[in-house]
């Protein structure tokens, strides 16, 4: 490939002219990270339509599974993403969670959920999915998330799946397999890794692929922030209630931080690259968290079969510098995946010209990624371009599954190794009382351990 190496603002500027569109979004190729990183000979990407709201149609009846902030949170998102969209039934494990999310949607929202289409227990999906839905919105902890999807997919209702969407290889495997039943019942399925929906991010990728600052060569992709919430064990807990409860804390639950948060940013440089690594390398540790069982950081470095390598490291813990890092280094320059190029002398030579705060008539206005990702969804509902990017998303959910097992071990962990293990996390059965075989134990690299 042919690359200009005069490379200038002015030319940056006089490209954003060319910028088309090919539809509107849903099903759209570039928002799928099935390309190899690259921009496909004499083949242009363009930016897709991004629609402020999705299209009127027939009232769409969706439940929500798992009432917490953020499914609370995705069931405002999918009621803000158009006309004729209701939430008609909730499910949970803990009357308190109904509560507030009931709460929530009658203030907010004004959408009272009748106590009939309210749901408790473990197999509350079950019967939110039988309630008469077309679409399910699926945000307990991740750990749940593939037996749930699989339902979902079997029942023919389209989904929105928070990430990540597994917590070990065998939970990816079984997404991955719903995934593809999905494809052949058109049903439609969206993430919520939310930068393939957001429009500075679509566009600053898009210019990268196109070869505007030359061929990928890297990544290096950081999340440093404070420690998340933790809940203190009560006496009257079970195990079961206590791990629930302190969800983000346990990896049987969460996957680890590396997984649970941080795959924002491994899903932003898996959709640049397009590709899988097929080794990783790693380390990671803890010093402040005062609950569970996971590490509060990480640092990996992920090996391509081309010889090019990623680096991904992140914290969580108090009283140390916080930032985030999405470069995507390429032979010409380097990206900052969040809306700016720069040449390799590190000069910016062009920004993502986001418009005024009150300017939402801009064609370059940046719609929420949080209601954005539920517009994109019920329009390819009532469009009949159909959405599915389950498989992208268990794919970078298995990325950060071969991070934290390469940390938690010390050894290095190959693709085809951590996409064939057998590892499964959690209980078999879930009760509300003693949880068998999972302490309260961190692990110890170059110690045998459960990964």
């Amino acid at each position: 490939m042919k690359h200009n190496t005069q490379l200038s603002r002015r030319n940056f500027l006089k490209s954003s002219a060319t910028i088309g569109t090919i539809g509107v979004v849903g099903g759209i190729p570039l928002l799928s990270s099935c390309s190899s990183g690259q921009k496909d000979k004499g083949k242009e990407i363009q930016l897709p339509q991004l629609l402020n709201q999705a299209p009127d149609g027939k009232v769409l009846k969706a439940g929500l599974i798992g009432c917490g902030g953020r499914g609370t949170g995705a069931a405002i998102d999918f009621l803000n993403a158009g006309p004729n969209l209701q939430i008609i039934a909730l499910g949970d494990v803990f009357q308190d969670k109904m509560d507030a999310c009931r709460e929530i949607l009658k203030k907010e929202k004004n959408v009272e959920i009748p106590d009939e289409n309210c749901f408790m227990g473990f197999d509350s999906y079950e019967k939110v999915i039988d309630s008469g839905v077309d679409v399910v919105l699926l945000c307990t902890p991740p750990h749940f998330r593939p037996t749930h999807v699989e339902a979902a997919v079997n029942a023919k209702k389209h989904i929105f799946m928070e990430k990540p969407i597994a917590v070990d290889p065998f939970g990816v495997r079984k997404v991955l397999a719903s995934v593809k039943r999905a494809e052949t019942l058109n049903l439609n399925i969206m993430s919520g890794t939310i930068r393939r929906s957001q429009k500075d991010y679509m566009e600053t990728r898009r210019r990268v692929l196109n070869g505007e600052i030359g061929d990928i060569v890297g990544a290096n992709i950081i999340r440093n922030g404070g420690a998340l919430w933790y809940r203190s064990r009560r006496p009257e807990w079970t195990d079961m209630e206590y791990m629930l409860r302190n969800w983000v804390n346990f990896c049987w639950l969460s996957g680890d931080h590396i997984t649970e948060q941080f795959i924002h940013e491994v899903d932003v440089m898996n959709w640049y690259l397009g590709k899988n690594p097929i080794k990783a390398s790693g380390w990671g540790g803890r010093q402040r968290r005062v609950t569970g069982d996971q590490y509060d950081f990480f640092s990996i470095e992920y090996l391509y079969e081309n010889g090019m390598r990623g680096h991904c490291a992140a914290r969580q813990i108090d009283g140390c510098s916080n930032g985030k890092v999405e470069q995507i280094n390429c032979s010409e320059g380097y990206a900052d995946a969040a809306g700016k190029l720069y040449d390799l002398n590190g000069n910016m030579i062009w920004e993502y010209p986001h418009p005024e705060e009150n300017d939402t008539q801009s064609e370059w206005n940046v719609n929420n990624p949080y209601i954005q990702e539920h517009i994109n969804l019920v329009t390819a509902i009532r469009t009949g371009n159909t959405l599915n990017d389950g498989e992208d998303q268990a794919y970078s959910s298995l990325v950060t599954i071969m991070g934290r097992m390469a940390a938690y071990t010390g050894k290095d962990v190959t693709w085809d190794e951590v996409l064939n293990a057998d590892l499964y996390l959690g209980p078999k059965t879930y009760i509300m009382g003693k949880v068998e075989g999972i302490p309260e134990v961190i692990p110890v690299a170059g110690v045998s351990h459960s990964e």
